[in-house]
């Protein structure tokens, strides 16, 4: 367990970092088997990288493409800690995205 209390969960092979995102992955699976959604990833990797430097990565939760055809790329969020929200800025500025975030 975290400090955060979060418990890591095991689904269909990919292991989520909380129970709350477990639940939303299921959730968005649905919405793939309906047809509402498309294409779904789970844990896309964005390198931060400034003025050549590597300053770290963000992964974020999931990202599919909506029914009009836009790239949504989500975050579970419980708590926004402070490098979350450095990490949020980042990808804003480097590669123009805005995280949906979802309650956890």
């Amino acid at each position: 367990m975290t400090k955060y209390h979060a418990r890591k969960v095991v689904i269909d092979g990919f292991t989520f970092d909380s129970q709350a995102e477990g639940r939303r992955y299921s959730e968005l699976l649905l919405l793939c088997k309906a047809g509402e959604i498309r294409g779904l990833e789970t844990h896309p990797r964005f390198p931060l990288v400034v003025n050549s430097m590597r300053i770290g990565d963000y992964f974020a939760d999931f990202t599919y493409l909506d029914q009009g055809g836009a790239r949504i790329f989500e975050d579970v969020k419980g708590v926004k800690t402070p490098v979350y929200r450095l990490k949020r800025k980042l990808i804003k500025a480097l590669y123009g995205i805005d995280i949906l975030e979802v309650a956890a």
